[in-house]
């Protein structure tokens, strides 16, 4: 076991070591955009990518889910084929949908042409990146994904800042993003190309490989578009209920909130779902792989939570300027949401590994329904804030006691009989 978990940790660490220099990028790059765009600006673009954020979740089908789970070989390459082919077959869809409600009702989407038109597009290549990550990750191809994210990051960021001081606006954000996103994929479909079947097999293979993995359309792709609704929404609610300019510091504290949290999550994550997905296969549990990770993610919390409540609001003044104090106030407010997201979001994997993803979505169901409560009920901004920060901290300590039964899993089964 001490062999396992230091190969555990050792991926970690070099997946980490990729991803330090991803969240580095745009990290340093947000410093030079606060100097460049006005909270308007990041609180028209943060609406706008928060509709794309969703889009891409359910553009994938949440097929990108199971490559870590079927097994290795050709049983992911067709896994891979059936993810990306459905990005397509979907995004065509989408497409269609909005061009008809743009041409019927323009203010329905509310948004200028430009942003509206780049909508669809951003959210198709943004579904494709994330799924030739998955897809790096389930093959153990650490060193590669940490390169695709570090090459979208400096790609993202190279032009965002161009385009900033040409012409700083929501518009060129939006623009910038697109394109970023849509070059890394040259270098992903170069790094790991897919692998067709053969033409005439292909509709067959899709269609059958639908039915076998339907759990994750039917439960892990609700799950997850509310999930990630549910995390843009607050960004949506503040914008259309205290206006742009508040928004944009939301924008602002999550952009900078988020990354740290995502630094070591997201690396934890990619390593063990291979780790605890190879674990339930052999044993029929993955509970030491889960407890080792809880482990490692509860210091990181807190020395997180220690280090924002000491720094915090005059690091976001020092790193922004005054006019970004605010962003600096809303931190602390959120800073229970994101400690626990932070040890909570890697680990509720163990919901797929186990087949379990109607507990999930049950679970989404929940957290969305309380997001749109607790930002709606409140008369101000900053009650509003708190009170969602408050019940999604409560949600998320139910979800790792949910995530952690599920760990047990053939064990857990026979307690309950």
């Amino acid at each position: 076991m001490r062999s396992d978990a230091a190969t555990f940790w050792r991926n970690t660490a070099s997946v980490l070591s990729g991803t330090v220099v991803a969240q580095a990028i745009p990290l340093v790059g947000t410093l030079i955009m606060a100097r460049l765009y006005a909270p308007a600006h990041f609180g028209t673009f943060a609406a706008w990518l928060a509709i794309v954020t969703v889009l891409a979740v359910a553009l994938t089908g949440r097929f990108e889910s199971s490559l870590a789970v079927v097994d290795d070989g050709e049983a992911r390459e067709t896994a891979f084929f059936v993810t990306l082919a459905t990005v397509g077959l979907f995004g065509m869809a989408a497409m269609l949908i909005v061009a008809v409600l743009a041409a019927a009702a323009p203010a329905l989407l509310g948004m200028p042409p430009l942003l509206m038109a780049t909508l669809v597009p951003a959210a198709i290549a943004y579904a494709l990146s994330q799924s030739w990550e998955s897809y790096a990750a389930a093959e153990g191809s650490y060193r590669w994904l940490s390169i695709l994210r570090i090459v979208q990051a400096a790609l993202v960021l190279a032009i965002q800042v161009g385009t900033g001081i040409a012409h700083p606006s929501a518009e060129a954000l939006a623009c910038a993003f697109t394109l970023g996103v849509g070059l890394t994929l040259l270098v992903s479909s170069r790094v790991f190309p897919a692998r067709l079947p053969p033409a005439g097999t292909r509709w067959a293979e899709l269609r059958a490989f639908w039915r076998e993995q339907r759990s994750f359309p039917m439960f892990a792709l609700p799950a997850d578009t509310i999930n990630t609704f549910s995390a843009q929404l607050p960004v949506l609610i503040v914008a259309s209920r205290f206006g742009a300019d508040y928004a944009g510091y939301l924008a602002m504290t999550i952009r900078l909130l988020g990354a740290p949290v995502t630094l070591l999550g997201r690396s934890v994550l990619d390593v063990f779902k291979r780790y605890a997905s190879v674990s339930f296969r052999e044993k029929g549990h993955c509970r030491e792989e889960y407890l080792q990770t809880l482990r490692t993610l509860a210091l990181g919390a807190l020395a997180f939570c220690i280090g924002m409540l000491l720094f915090g609001k005059t690091a976001f003044v020092l790193l922004l300027g005054s006019k970004w104090a605010m962003a600096g106030e809303m931190a602390i407010w959120l800073l229970p949401l994101f400690s626990l997201r932070f040890v909570a979001s890697p680990l509720s994997y163990t919901f797929y590994i186990v087949g379990k993803q109607h507990f999930d979505l049950i679970w989404q169901i929940v957290l969305l329904a309380m997001t749109v409560a607790t930002l709606n009920m409140a008369a101000s901004a900053d009650m509003a804030l708190k009170t969602y920060a408050y019940g999604y901290s409560l949600l998320y300590l139910a979800y790792l006691y949910l995530s952690y039964r599920c760990s047990l899993g053939v064990k857990q089964k026979k307690s309950m009989v």
